[in-house]
């Protein structure tokens, strides 16, 4: 069971989100919150898996609640829901820590597979928002230089080979259909990627990687 914290200041929205999660056998929605300074009080005494958290709200927005969650040695998986599409939204949400950014129109499905994908380790972030993370990180970025290769020189030939292709958006499906693998030994090299790279998750991997210009020209390595 995938435990859930729903964050959102307006009620009617909260109710809808906490309707959709609620109907899943495996989710269950510990608690509510509508605003970041009740959610972040609630995770500590809930523990949820994941919460989802709206950007704009009053008191304390949901990117500063953003950092705080993540910050917490048992940190939540955190998917950030709003209705700006915007790329300082985006980046900032993702630097602050969230694994997940969906716009509010998105589907039902999507919210859902958000959730379960994140609870599970993996990053979900809407289509345009992807494509214009990696163009963005793309224009522009320096070739991998000596801190490249200090920051790498840990990783195994096949971790470095993950590293890049997580970082260019493959799931852990897609990893394993590429590398002609089983899932499993990929989950197995991803947490060593991420842990020999000392990155919480698949999301700050993906954007050391573009720091480090191991991944660029439209995501494919540099």
């Amino acid at each position: 069971m995938i435990r859930v914290l729903v964050v959102e200041d307006q009620p009617v929205l909260r109710a809808g989100f906490v309707a959709i999660l609620e109907a899943e056998p495996d989710l269950s929605v510990v608690g509510q919150a509508g605003d970041g300074a009740t959610a972040v009080e609630l995770a500590a005494s809930l523990a949820p898996d994941v919460v989802v958290v709206d950007i704009r709200m009053p008191g304390m927005d949901g990117l500063t609640a953003t950092r705080l969650l993540t910050a917490r040695p048992d940190a939540p998986a955190v998917v950030v829901l709003t209705t700006f599409d915007l790329d300082a939204y985006v980046y900032e949400a993702l630097r602050a820590g969230a694994a997940g950014y969906l716009l509010k129109d998105a589907e039902p499905e999507e919210l859902l597979a958000a959730v379960r994908l994140v609870a599970g380790g993996e990053a979900m972030l809407a289509p345009t928002v992807t494509r214009r993370l990696i163009a963005t990180f793309a224009d522009g970025g320096p070739p991998p230089g000596p801190e490249a290769e200090a920051t790498l020189a840990g990783l195994t030939s096949r971790e470095r080979e993950v590293f890049v292709l997580l970082a260019s958006g493959l799931s852990n499906a897609e990893l394993a259909e590429q590398l002609g693998v089983g899932v499993g030994t990929v989950k197995t090299h991803v947490n060593a990627v991420l842990t020999k790279l000392g990155v919480r998750d698949r999301v700050r991997a993906t954007i050391l990687a573009y720091d480090l210009g191991v991944v660029r020209a439209k995501g494919r390595p540099g």
